[in-house]
């Protein structure tokens, strides 16, 4: 039997086309996004930190190149699979903020704020802080050739990158794609050009240090193995954040999946290429000594012209930055939007039509995260509280199909896809508590932090007159200050 409220979201929320169309007199978000936009969203938002931070991590817990290898493609086959699953979600519920918006409609609202809770808290902040991060490392390892770059040094130019792609994305959206367009092309071409000529001269050449893909040494511990997948599921991190600006999307019901399908086989590609690309240079030891592998390879391969690669890993961060941006403060807007996040969140800015509040507020707790020091805890935390939360959201697939069999489905994925996610994810999960007990557990202390925070602030209606004074009067005051009104909505949606 077809559930009531599923229609009336499908009714609302969804028409021909798959998105509802603004009218151009009205203050809100209106789909500017080609499918090449969303591509280079997808790519570029991916493609950031995780291929030059990640490889000590994996090689690290496997053991081995021949291993961390096989690694490195299951994680991109594992985020296919989940990339397949989340295009049948936003064909179904062409709605901004994802996940987020996946786990309310199916679960209800309580679920949904510890979902909003985990990835506005840890996950978004966590994951920009740490592109910026290795953005700065790159930016100043020319200057500090034979030492590492001063950390003070490292976090102001972060900060920086950060504020400058905040006002991008305060300013203007088609700014901000630009920039994605840019950076994506820049990087792409990049690393696709210096993996083609180093797999060439070393493996198919076979001068290279070939000897290195074996299995010797590689660890048999699984709980360690399952580490390792958080280090490459990082690196994968951001396949699923067009989805979050589906609303920003033309003709999503087409172009999303396209977007995600070429975006996932692309980035497989240019990852596998580039580890053996790493591992065909280096040596095991030379790869667990780098702080950044991407000089060590450079310096290694090009001497002289070492500087292009940090150059092109710049790149490739900076608009890895802008991916998490753009992508991150329409989550903020989104929970706003359904009243489980501050107002004034949900609001859009009356002469660029951009989410100002929201972007300003994802800079403000990314710039709170470079205060950590060690980036390696802050991927654990990343990694255990991303791969919780897109696992449940895949169980909404069989959920909606038992509660609302009747919803309008353009992609209907196989269920041996979701369950199959589902089970490696808490396989990956479980194993990784077992091997990291302590930062599970800070990891679950701080999504727990999210149970008063919901009854306190969104399930409490009647707060007393002053407090809700209060909260109306700063809400005011930052309107006439950011220049922010609440989003209209059309006749027609």
């Amino acid at each position: 039997m077809k559930d009531e409220k599923y229609s009336a979201v499908n009714q609302n929320d969804m028409n021909k086309s798959g998105n509802a169309k603004a009218s151009e007199d009205v203050v809100c978000l209106k789909p500017k996004m080609t499918l090449i936009n969303g591509i280079t969203v997808i790519v570029g938002s991916i493609i950031g930190s995780g291929i030059f931070i990640s490889p000590k991590g994996v090689l690290e817990n496997t053991g081995s190149v021949g291993l961390s290898l096989v690694v490195w493609v299951a994680c991109g086959v594992f985020s296919m699979v989940g990339a397949y699953c989340y295009a049948e979600l936003g064909c179904m519920i062409t709605k901004t903020g994802a996940d987020y918006a996946y786990i309310m409609e199916s679960f209800g609202a309580f679920v949904a704020f510890l979902r909003l809770w985990i990835e506005c808290m840890i996950v978004r902040p966590c994951s920009q802080a740490i592109v910026a991060l290795t953005f700065s490392l790159y930016v100043l390892r020319p200057f500090f050739p034979h030492c590492p770059p001063p950390e003070d040094a490292k976090v102001f130019l972060a900060c920086v990158c950060i504020g400058i792609l905040t006002f991008v994305n305060c300013w203007n959206v088609k700014w901000a794609t630009v920039v994605q367009d840019f950076f994506t092309y820049g990087n792409c071409s990049e690393v696709g050009d210096n993996c083609y000529a180093e797999c060439n001269r070393h493996v198919i050449v076979f001068t290279g240090n070939v000897q290195n893909f074996n299995f010797e040494g590689s660890e048999s511990d699984f709980t360690k193995i399952g580490l390792s997948f958080y280090s490459g599921l990082f690196a994968y991190n951001g396949w699923n954040y067009l989805n979050f600006v589906i609303e920003e999307l033309k003709d999503p019901h087409k172009n999303l999946p396209k977007a995600i399908f070429v975006s996932c086989i692309l980035v497989t590609v240019v990852y596998t290429m580039t580890i053996v690309a790493f591992h065909s240079t280096l040596s095991v030891s030379e790869v667990l000594e780098a702080e950044a592998v991407g000089v060590t390879f450079a310096e290694k391969l090009y001497g002289f012209f070492a500087w292009i690669v940090p150059v092109s890993v710049a790149m490739s961060t900076f608009g890895g930055v802008n991916g998490i941006l753009f992508t991150s403060s329409r989550l903020f807007y989104a929970g706003a939007e359904q009243n489980q996040m501050p107002s004034i969140l949900s609001m859009i800015q009356v002469n660029h039509l951009t989410p100002t509040p929201a972007v300003m507020f994802m800079c403000l707790l990314s710039m709170l995260y470079l205060l950590f020091e060690d980036v390696s805890l802050l991927i654990n935390y990343v990694g255990f509280a991303t791969w919780l939360a897109i696992g449940l959201a895949v169980c909404c697939i069989p959920y909606l199909r038992w509660k609302a069999p009747d919803l309008p489905r353009p992609i209907k994925v196989n269920l041996i896809f979701p369950i199959s996610y589902i089970l490696a994810t808490i396989i990956i999960i479980v194993v990784s508590m077992s091997a990291d007990p302590l930062s599970t557990a800070l990891g679950c202390i701080i999504i727990l932090t999210g149970v008063p925070v919901y009854f306190v602030f969104i399930a409490w209606k009647n707060k007393p007159l002053p407090i809700q004074k209060a909260i109306d009067s700063l809400t005011v005051t930052l309107q006439k200050i950011l220049v922010v009104v609440p989003t209209e909505k059309s006749e027609d949606i």
